[in-house]
């Protein structure tokens, strides 16, 4: 699994704990490509109840419609792997949770899905959090499925990080 085992990916998912917890804040994720990969890897961590609200695996264009209140008309313009659909699905995390933070990801791992618009490897975060914060990124990961997604994880879980970090500094 490239540079990112489930031991890095645990170390990274403690850190963004003891961030949340050090403020008294709460995650939640809305996840598609990844398939709770993010969310499996914050629980792993002991005590993760206290910082770790809930989880969204929104793999389905309905499932983020339904559960994150996604409007039909973003995916139709945007598609499903877009950073207008990443934000939606972060801000829909917070709005049907009671966390101060969440963070989306959306992609294409592959091996196949991909265009030449968006190829494999295209993954696309949001990241929304107290007082309105919202931040947006896209990222081409290369190698396998579960590279790409184990690359995904990693990038969520660092984005958070870095801006958790920032909001308290």
């Amino acid at each position: 699994m490239s540079d990112y085992d489930q031991k890095a990916l645990e170390a990274l998912a403690a850190a963004v704990g003891a961030a949340l917890l050090g403020t008294g804040q709460r995650l939640a994720t809305a996840e598609s490509c990844t398939g709770g990969w993010v969310a499996q890897s914050l629980t792993a961590i002991a005590g993760s109840s206290d910082w770790f609200e809930r989880g969204f695996v929104t793999y389905s264009n309905a499932a983020k419609q339904e559960m994150l209140g996604v409007l039909p008309a973003t995916l139709t313009m945007h598609g499903a792997v877009s950073e207008a659909t990443a934000v939606a699905m972060a801000a829909g995390a917070l709005r049907h949770s009671h966390a101060d933070w969440a963070l989306a990801i959306t992609g294409i791992a592959g091996p196949g899905g991909g265009s030449a618009d968006k190829p494999v490897g295209s993954v696309c975060f949001g990241w929304a959090g107290p007082d309105g914060c919202i931040a947006v990124e896209s990222c081409r990961f290369a190698g396998s499925r579960e590279e790409i997604r184990a690359q995904s994880v990693a990038y969520a879980l660092a984005g958070l990080l870095e801006r958790c970090v920032t909001m308290t500094a």
